[in-house]
């Protein structure tokens, strides 16, 4: 029998949950008969907490609290009732309100990441759809159930805690880049209010950072608290120029110092990059290219009939990740873009696919350059 570091006691009569990922095997039926699967829907200040059978009967419920001594309740109550179960755990959120009793129960049993809409689709397909805290743990349960070799296992490692860091960073850069582009656009009419058009042509770029000091200094002839609120914003706008300066250079920092060598593919930068990692957490949760693929929606969908056998594009998947590699196919073929990005591109067009088509091929090639690139740490060179 062969058993995966850190989760020796996680066997499941043949082999543990987490051997079979990495040798690419599913659970068999015979396996699942030795399961209990527990689902947990987590809250701010309480969780809920289902175990059922692997035929679906309900074995327990317990709410406790969001600290350690009630997540030791918890455990205490899957021990009390799994018999020769071999316990299996699901949350919807392992990030946020779930982080910390993620991180508890990850010391004990697997933790698998549900996806909302997988709970939803399993409410929805109910005989009387409703909606509570337990059925909701109920709903993630059934899900581990039905889909546990598609799931992703929660992993505490080296990586996935860089990989979290730069992910609050990305999200907090994107808050303030979308903060800025709302007060760009409100400064803009307080400017020509104040200055008429004559503002556009005092500055070639009217949020410059001389610009923006000006525009704070500045003394016109107008209505007091219409100059005041332009100042207010104008201050803001310089905050936020400091605040994504630091975030970019703790990136950078925090880059460097993981190993990361994406940033150096083509049309991927240093926030791009830090965005794509953020996502994907450690590497090493997905087998092959196409398991990432799968992850970030960037593998067609088969929408086949009879005869008809077409493909198309999925909705489904992590959509910031599934973004990132969006940006980066675009500028692989923009016109500083890359050669041979550009070459495949055309190729596709002239086997009959219309470009959204031939941008979603090149957006999967992307997916199997950073996997490899992450896998192995190499430099993209650009043959």
């Amino acid at each position: 029998m062969v058993t995966c570091k850190g989760h020796d006691s996680r066997i499941l009569g043949f082999q543990s949950c987490t051997t079979l990922i990495v040798n690419k095997k599913y659970m068999t039926t015979l396996q699942k008969q030795s399961c209990m699967f527990v689902g947990i829907d987590v809250h701010k200040d309480t969780h809920t907490a289902v175990g059922i059978s692997p035929y679906g009967e309900k074995l327990f419920e317990i709410t406790v609290g969001n600290y350690n001594a009630d997540f030791k309740k918890l455990t205490e109550k899957v021990e009390e009732t799994k018999g020769i179960l071999s316990p299996f755990v699901g949350l919807e959120d392992i990030r946020g309100y779930g982080e910390r009793l993620s991180e508890y129960l990850y010391q004990k049993y697997p933790v698998y990441h549900v996806p909302s809409i997988l709970v939803d689709r399993q409410r929805q397909n109910a005989t009387h759809p409703e909606k509570s805290d337990s059925l909701d743990a109920l709903g993630v349960a059934k899900v581990m159930i039905q889909s546990i070799d598609t799931l992703l296992p929660y992993t505490i490692s080296q990586e996935s805690k860089k990989a979290k860091q730069l992910k609050e960073i990305s999200i907090d850069r994107e808050d303030l880049v979308l903060e800025r582009t709302r007060l760009k656009n409100q400064v803009h009419t307080l400017l020509y209010r104040i200055h008429n058009t004559e503002y556009a042509k005092m500055y070639k770029d009217p949020f410059s950072l001389k610009a923006l000091r000006f525009w704070r200094n500045a003394k016109p002839k107008c209505d007091p608290f219409l100059l005041k609120t332009m100042r207010r914003k104008v201050r803001r706008l310089l905050d936020i120029h400091v605040e994504v300066t630091d975030l970019e250079k703790d990136m950078k920092t925090l880059l460097d110092a993981g190993g990361y060598t994406i940033q150096t593919a083509s049309g991927c930068g240093m926030v791009l990059a830090s965005t794509i990692i953020g996502e994907i957490g450690d590497i090493n949760r997905f087998t092959s290219p196409g398991a990432l693929s799968k992850y970030a929606g960037c593998s067609p969908r088969e929408r086949s009939s009879g005869k008809k056998v077409r493909h198309v594009k999925s909705r489904s998947g992590n959509r910031r990740l599934n973004c990132a590699f969006h940006r980066m196919a675009l500028s692989q073929i923009s016109r500083m873009g890359n050669g041979l990005a550009k070459t495949y591109f055309k190729r596709k067009i002239s086997e009959g696919k219309s470009k959204s088509q031939a941008l979603v091929c090149l957006r999967r090639q992307m997916v199997n350059i950073i996997w490899m690139m992450l896998k192995h740490k190499t430099i993209y060179r650009n043959a």
